[in-house]
């Protein structure tokens, strides 16, 4: 498998640890080890104290995997492996996919949602996200189109990144029924599930909903610990998940033992953690609104429905590339382009989960009044 350059990773890697600010984080501000075990219950403190630094169980800490199953109903402990994010997406597409299977992906997307599928031989469709009317769409008679005798697996990612675009209830239904009617699994990216705006729109978890549904998740965006590198597979399907494991014996094997205990810690504060972030980034959000629609000539502000980003179109004629470079080097701000995402258009991506934000937007705003 050869695999070429991930556009987003290196940018990040060029700028994360060196600028002032990083407007297009996607991850809600990290809680630090104190607040953390602030946090904890007498459980998971104990676990903590006692804790031993030898191997841990490959499918994961039946504690944490019990954690995680709470959160999906219909869902056991043992309907879950769990893996850092990136490594659970390369696990599962590996697993399900071999050369000259057809896959239909949402796009944009993160990058190894659609090149992995590629580099292992498949023919790649892209679904892609249109704007229009103030708002970000999905054509599901065009997916019904796509669909081939060799389609395989439909790939989805809601709440969606890099535009925060949420589906009506009626669409995930349809989605789920037409991959339904074909036998075609569903990997569900559901990264930034639990940050909907709107409660009552949240979705099931596709592992809860379709038997064949793959559900990808973890705790680096919505609960604002990226550094535990912790994350899951969940599926009804105990076959698959049996491979899933197998295929995991050839890259991590286990988890981190200190990551484990604090990502059960981390679970067991759910509430308190999401209403936290969920604060964040609505003060945010309104911020952004404010800003973006002040210049209608410059930008066109497409609110997101649910997660910790959002996609903004630059309307002048300056690349968004280039929009981005000037703000880094004026501003020391970064910014991500949309090209990152091999996404047409002018767009550029904000991250609206970090307490910096105002700040970050700020500078913005100088450039902008500067030009």
């Amino acid at each position: 498998m050869k695999l070429p350059e991930f556009k987003l990773e290196r940018f990040f890697a060029k700028y994360e640890f060196s600028v002032r600010f990083l407007l297009s984080a996607s991850d809600c501000e990290s809680l630090t080890m104190a607040e953390l075990l602030a946090m904890a219950d007498a459980h998971s403190l104990r676990l903590w104290k006692n804790l031993g630094l030898g191997y841990t169980e490959s499918a994961g800490h039946p504690d944490l995997r019990e954690a995680i199953a709470r959160l999906y109903p219909g869902i056991s402990a043992d309907d879950i492996l769990t893996a850092a994010p990136e490594e659970g997406i390369f696990i599962a597409l590996n697993t399900l996919l071999d050369k000259g299977d057809h896959v239909i992906v949402i796009h944009p997307a993160y990058q190894s949602l659609y090149e992995i599928p590629e580099s292992l031989g498949c023919t790649v469709t892209r679904w892609g996200l249109q704007p229009g009317g103030g708002s970000w769409h999905l054509d599901l008679d065009a997916l019904e189109k796509d669909f081939r005798p060799e389609t395989r697996l439909i790939i989805v990612n809601f709440p969606h990144n890099p535009t925060g675009y949420l589906p009506t209830r009626a669409e995930y239904d349809r989605i789920i029924a037409l991959a339904r009617s074909r036998g075609i699994y569903i990997f569900s990216d559901e990264m930034y599930r639990l940050l909907e705006f709107d409660i009552t729109g949240r979705l099931d978890a596709v592992a809860a909903r379709y038997e064949k549904g793959i559900t990808l998740s973890g705790l680096s965006k919505a609960f604002g610990v990226p550094g535990l590198r912790t994350g899951w597979l969940a599926t009804r399907d105990r076959a698959l998940l049996k491979r899933f494991a197998s295929f995991k014996d050839y890259t991590t094997i286990c988890g981190s033992a200190p990551s484990e205990v604090l990502a059960i810690m981390a679970l067991e504060a759910k509430d308190k953690i999401i209403a936290r972030n969920m604060e964040i980034i609505s003060r945010n959000k309104a911020v952004a609104e404010e800003f973006f629609t002040r210049y209608p000539d410059l930008f066109t502000w497409i609110p997101p429905m649910g997660g910790s980003v959002a996609f903004p179109l630059l309307e002048r004629r300056m690349p968004a590339e280039g929009f981005c470079e000037e703000i880094v080097r004026s501003k020391n701000v970064m910014i991500l382009p949309g090209s990152v995402f091999d996404f047409g258009g002018n767009h550029f991506r904000v991250g609206l989960g970090r307490r910096d934000f105002h700040a970050a937007l700020g500078l913005v705003a100088d450039y902008v009044a500067g030009r």
